[in-house]
């Protein structure tokens, strides 16, 4: 198995509703066709409590709604963190070696960590810097490899849309100065291209900036500011949620929008 990815602090938040008004762009799903020469290890154990937390930042995998069908990926697919909360059909390749393959069977995972190249080993082992790989939460990898005792199974891979319940959510930490903004249940393509931000007071919409993982973040005053966020996913879609940040907030919060992706 791949070595256990560094796991963000856990965070408990407070979800409250906010308005949102929606501008989506026609786009085609971000689909793509089988592609072979993947392989796929497994963490977090039975229940997957060792997955929680990762390098996208997510936190409670389950609290957030991403459950036990996730993965950490190899360097080329992480992306430094731009394909986090992006969906790939995994199935196990029989073609290589069907007496290691549950047949007929997929599975959809959540990208929500990085798996990192072993420094030990001379090629960095399974997530090095070239190959696509994917570490699964546990019950993910049982639905499609036999035995778990071969620990990995070479994979045929594709991405696909995701699909959410509910709508899209904003966690806002930091301090003031510093807005540190976490977006999480994306549908559609699932990850970020660009996100921006508005305040009350304004009509200007100010660039944010990928800080890490899915998290997102702004160096101007907005504390305490009714706040608009404009999203724009990676196959296109651009969606602006409209004061979904109520005037008086404070960090540590979540705010529900009523607006999803396609």
């Amino acid at each position: 198995m791949a070595p256990a990815p560094i796991l963000a602090a856990l965070l408990l938040l407070t979800v409250r509703v906010g308005v949102g008004r929606g501008v989506a762009a026609n786009a085609p799903p971000p689909t793509t066709g089988w592609l072979r020469g993947a392989h796929a290890t497994f963490y977090g154990g039975a229940d997957a409590s060792g997955t929680m937390g990762g390098a996208c930042g997510y936190g409670n995998l389950y609290s957030q709604g991403y459950g036990s069908r996730t993965a950490a990926l190899s360097t080329v697919l992480f992306n430094d963190g731009a394909s986090c909360g992006q969906c790939y059909k995994i199935a196990c390749d029989r073609k290589t070696d069907p007496t290691l393959c549950k047949p007929g069977v997929t599975v959809t995972v959540t990208a929500t960590n990085f798996c990192p190249p072993n420094s030990a080993l001379p090629d960095g082992g399974w997530c090095n810097q070239q190959r696509p790989h994917f570490d699964m939460a546990q019950p993910a990898w049982e639905k499609i490899g036999s035995d778990i005792s071969t620990g990995i199974i070479p994979v045929i891979y594709q991405r696909v849309p995701c699909v959410r319940r509910g709508r899209v959510r904003f966690m806002i930490n930091g301090h003031d100065y510093f807005n540190l903004v976490l977006v999480t249940n994306v549908a559609g393509a699932g990850s970020i291209k660009s996100m921006d931000v508005r305040t009350s007071d304004s009509t200007d919409w100010m660039p944010m900036a990928r800080n890490w993982g899915a998290n997102w973040h702004s160096m101007a005053y907005l504390s305490g500011k009714r706040l608009s966020f404009r999203v724009t996913i990676t196959d296109g879609q651009t969606l602006v949620f409209t004061n979904v940040v109520p005037a008086g907030w404070t960090f540590g919060l979540t705010f529900a929008s009523k607006l999803q992706f396609k």
